[in-house]
């Protein structure tokens, strides 16, 4: 089974939106590997700010099937299709990496460019792949997050309660 990292966020109901998907989630794939809870500014587009996490699954299910799951647990969360690339999101489910692989599969890039772009993906997956190293630059990603320019973008560790217990581990 391959070992799978996902990157969360909404900034519509957000704690409701997010909740759900880690139920979905969980339900679908068994336990969740879950960074802490990150509230940032909207990138791209003057907006709410959002709730970002990453979490990581173990699937053997190809990219375009797990992509395609992906999407139904967006739309039962409202997710609109026709908005704007750049605007508010009920959710949002990324697929980051698929343990080492790198290229285009089944139509999505692997791993994802924000991983290196944006703190509220590289933060909470350092957090919980500290030494799990980039599939491209060989850099881990503790490594990457210390060396990342954290004035570019504003992260704040949250309080989230999952299953009755705070997840977020940063104070």
């Amino acid at each position: 089974m391959a070992l799978i990292y996902l990157s969360l966020g909404s900034n519509v109901e957000a704690q409701r939106n997010i909740e759900a998907a880690m139920y979905a989630l969980a339900d679908t794939f068994g336990e969740l590997i879950i960074s802490s809870v990150y509230e940032s500014e909207a990138v791209g587009f003057d907006g709410d700010s959002f709730y970002n996490l990453v979490v990581g699954i173990h699937s053997d299910l190809g990219v375009g099937e797990l992509s395609k799951i992906l999407k139904t647990i967006e739309d039962r969360q409202g997710r609109d299709r026709s908005a704007p690339k750049f605007g508010a999101r009920s959710l949002d489910i990324d697929i980051l990496t698929v343990d080492d692989r790198v290229g285009v599969i089944d139509g999505i890039s692997i791993p994802r460019d924000e991983i290196l772009k944006n703190a509220f993906v590289l933060q909470p997956l350092a957090e919980i792949a500290p030494t799990t190293v980039h599939p491209q630059n060989g850099l881990a990603y503790q490594q990457l997050w210390q060396e990342f320019d954290k004035a570019k973008q504003n992260l704040f560790p949250i309080e989230f309660i999952w299953r009755g217990k705070n997840i977020t581990r940063v104070t």
